[in-house]
């Protein structure tokens, strides 16, 4: 589980803040980026960016937001677990031909940017870096007076720094970004950051970068609104407890009727903030004067931030009015011994019963509309004691920045109106709601013919699994098997005595019976182990469906199947599917054809043939009795 925290970091001196204006540009709020620490409740070092846009002061927003209905939007899979993997990742294919990043979705980012294969200094990521000179669309940001230049004066550099220390710098590029064959978007040209360094957490997690989705001239969605391609609006939905996953949508979609809406000042601070006025505990208010909500950067949501923090004032009022709700649960210690966390036992394994045990949330905004949080939104589960959870909102240092992190709107669909300076909340099945996104776009069946290969740049996820038929439906390709090549970062030697394991990991990742899974072969590439493996149809069917196919190759590229960490990383290589294979009679029907039919019109013709000249015999020696009178034939002359 996710587990560093720390408070919010207050600088005073102006020196400080001059050096980091003229060194980073802008920063953003820290993110828990990586597996095993709880995330840092860190602001930025300063306020904003120089040179950032605003939607409410840009007109160019407000026109662009007027014809948001003749938009299309991008519609997109997030990936990862909020608690477990400390962020949400969607994935990005950037250049010509596309290649595939895993991005932590950040709204609190105001840049887009990857891996360079020029970084000397770069962590070990899910994917390999991005290769400038292998894309034939890839242009250098040239050096001009609105940006910071490189040391020759050539080319746009960045530069962010994280209130954790943890940097990232580069240079900036522009190329063809892709959001995958699940969007109605085409893809598009943008400016992204391509890291030539990278610090602190940046370094160690497991995502390429970081899909900064805040208010800047550098953010993704401030680029796709100024092409006039997007209306200007985003939306997010985590995952449940447990579940993970969700999906994200780039432009307008129609909010649903009871979507509760919160006013967003663009002006109020360079990050998403709401106009939080009261907590209600069990339908009781909190005594707390409206203003302790408003302090510093005010109330801001902030997606790759795991937990929410709360000012000390809000913060005490609120744990006490839990544990006094709580009173008939034991409180225990945390998971981790170096937090005082608050912990509950008792309360059983099953998430739907929650609101049976743990009193309800109410966040009240300005306009008086209530936004509701179920037991999910503000308890997590210890790791350590079985139907035992702790409390997700934490004291905020002596910071009055009140930050709500991605707990809080799990399974809960957030809509940033940036045109119309709102944000709206609606509680739904996030896992549900991508399915439905993706009806109207569901990916076309593979094509039909035999011996599909591809790679995984261009993959995009697919639909969820279905079951597979007896017989392929018209227009799929009847697929008996997939044959997928994965290197992992282990040797042969150590890779070698967990086959039969990793066997079992990959019937379970793939949602497969263990006896669909066989590994063809296993060789040694150096410090690495390269394998091949066939993923065979049940038994009792004879075609794995187009769907279960694509869904399978998704998993695995997409690295959303988690192997224990003696596996190492692995990567998928290779894949390609095949037709069932045709028994002898289907083989030779045609030629047994032909064969039966010449030996029939043989046998015919030699029966036809015995006959005739049968006849012709008994014709020629005809028997005549003695006493029979025979004609006086006339001879012929010569």
């Amino acid at each position: 589980m996710a587990r560093a925290r720390t408070h919010l970091i207050i600088v005073t001196t102006l020196s400080l803040i001059l050096h980091l204006i003229a060194v980073a540009g802008d920063t953003a709020l820290l993110r828990n980026r990586h597996h095993g620490s709880r995330p840092a409740m860190v602001l930025p070092l300063y306020l904003s960016a120089p040179n950032s846009s605003t939607s409410a002061l840009d007109p160019r927003r407000q026109l662009h937001g007027s014809e948001s209905k003749r938009h299309p939007n991008a519609r997109m899979r997030l990936h990862d677990d909020l608690l477990l993997n400390g962020y949400y990742t969607t994935r990005l294919w950037i250049g010509t031909p596309p290649q595939m990043f895993a991005l932590i979705v950040d709204t609190g980012s105001t840049v887009t940017y990857v891996p360079c294969s020029t970084c000397e200094q770069c962590g070990r990521h899910q994917d390999p870096k991005f290769q400038p000179e292998s894309s034939s669309t890839y242009q250098p940001v040239k050096c001009t007076i609105d940006c910071n230049c490189d040391g020759d004066r050539m080319q746009c550099v960045y530069e962010r720094q994280y209130a954790e220390m943890s940097t990232s710098s580069g240079v900036l590029g522009e190329d063809v970004i892709s959001f995958g064959n699940q969007s109605e978007l085409a893809p598009q040209r943008a400016v992204f950051g391509c890291e030539n360094v990278e610090t602190g957490d940046l370094y160690s997690q497991h995502a390429d970068g970081i899909m900064g989705l805040g208010r800047g001239d550098l953010s993704i969605m401030d680029q796709l609104v100024d092409k006039n391609v997007i209306s200007d609006s985003f939306s997010l939905c985590y995952g449940g407890m447990d579940v993970g996953g969700g999906a994200m949508v780039l432009g307008g979609i129609s909010p649903p009727s009871n979507m509760v809406f919160a006013y967003s000042d663009p002006v109020r601070s360079p990050y998403y903030n709401i106009d939080l006025k009261e907590i209600h505990v069990a339908g009781k208010r909190l005594p707390l004067n409206p203003n302790v909500f408003d302090g510093k950067h005010g109330t801001v949501l902030d997606s790759g931030t795991t937990y929410a923090y709360l000012p000390e004032a809000a913060f005490l009022a609120f744990k006490d009015a839990i544990v006094k709700e709580l009173q008939s649960f034991k409180q225990i210690s945390g998971p981790d011994p170096n937090y005082n966390d608050i912990c509950f036992s008792g309360a059983g394994t099953d998430v739907s019963e929650f609101s049976k045990s743990f009193p309800v949330v109410d966040m009240v905004f300005g306009n008086g509309q209530k936004y509701s949080l179920s037991p999910e939104n503000y308890m997590f589960r210890h790791s350590k004691v079985r139907g035992a959870y702790c409390l997700g909102i934490f004291q905020n240092g002596k910071d009055p920045t009140t930050l709500l992190g991605g707990i809080i709107v799990r399974n809960t669909l957030v809509m940033y109106d940036r045109e119309r300076t709102k944000i709206g909340f609606w509680k739904t099945n996030c896992a549900e709601l991508w399915e439905r996104l993706q009806i109207s776009v569901a990916p076309s069946p593979l094509p039909p013919n035999s011996g599909v290969r591809n790679s995984t740049e261009a993959l995009e996820p697919s639909v969820a699994p279905s079951v597979s038929q007896h017989n392929a439906p018209p227009g799929e390709l009847a697929i008996a098997q997939i044959t997928i090549v994965i290197s992992f970062n282990i040797s042969y030697v150590d890779m070698k005595p967990h086959i039969t394991e990793l066997a079992r990991l990959f019937a379970h990742g793939l949602d497969v019976n263990t006896s669909q899974v066989h590994l063809l072969n296993l060789t040694s590439n150096g410090n690495y182990s390269l394998s091949k493996w066939a993923i065979t149809s049940k038994p009792y069917v004879h075609y794995i469906s187009n769907t279960t196919a694509m869904s399978i190759i998704a998993r695995l590229a997409e690295h959303h199947m988690q192997l224990p960490g003696t596996f190492g990383n692995y990567k998928l290589i290779d894949w390609s599917v095949e037709p069932p294979s045709k028994n002898w009679w289907q083989q030779y029907f045609l030629v047994v054809s032909l064969a039966v039919l010449l030996a029939l019109l043989l046998g015919l013709s030699i029966l036809g043939t015995f006959l005739i000249w049968k006849k012709r015999q008994q014709s020629v020696h005809s028997y005549k009795p003695v006493d029979e009178i025979v004609p006086e034939q006339e001879l012929q002359p010569l």
